[in-house]
């Protein structure tokens, strides 16, 4: 399944809408005001919330975490240490698994992997429309969580510009 994202120059507070391909709306970003740090909801169709997406506020590197809707941490994004030649960001599962995420992080051309097998591509290349990509999901993926992930990606990116 692939999702477009109208990015906006956003700050907390802003709400967007993710599209499916068709032009259907989707998912809601819903950004938060008169927050201490970043938080975003991420909503479905329905208005129901898949994910809580908040910045980590004491960390050595920028992370944000993910929360599901009953407040439960599912997964942290961060910035891998050690990347010589090019930015790298992973996912950490709080049930062990790890998503790699690698690419063009600023351009917006970058995968999203676990033990090599592709969950998801990110890219501007799909689109003429200047400030819009595409999140192309994995069959069996969840898209929910992968776009909680772009979102993050996007943020720590424009956070680090």
């Amino acid at each position: 399944m692939k999702y477009v994202v109208r990015e906006r120059l956003f700050a907390v507070g802003d709400d967007y809408w993710i599209e499916s391909e068709d032009g259907e709306k989707a998912f809601l970003v819903d950004g938060k005001v008169l927050r201490l740090r970043d938080t975003f909801e991420l909503k479905d169709a329905a208005g129901q919330v898949v994910a809580v997406i908040k910045e980590k506020v004491i960390t050595v590197r920028d992370a944000m975490k993910i929360e599901n809707a009953d407040g439960d941490v599912v997964a942290t994004v961060r910035k891998k240490l050690f990347t010589p030649f090019r930015d790298k960001y992973h996912v950490e599962f709080e049930d062990g698994r790890e998503w790699e995420i690698h690419g063009d992080l600023i351009d917006k051309d970058f995968r999203v992997e676990q033990d090599g097998d592709e969950i998801a591509e990110v890219s501007r290349k799909w689109f003429r429309i200047r400030d819009t990509y595409g999140v192309s999901v994995a069959d069996g993926a969840d898209a929910g969580l992968v776009l909680a992930v772009a979102v993050c990606v996007d943020q720590l990116v424009s956070h680090n510009d």
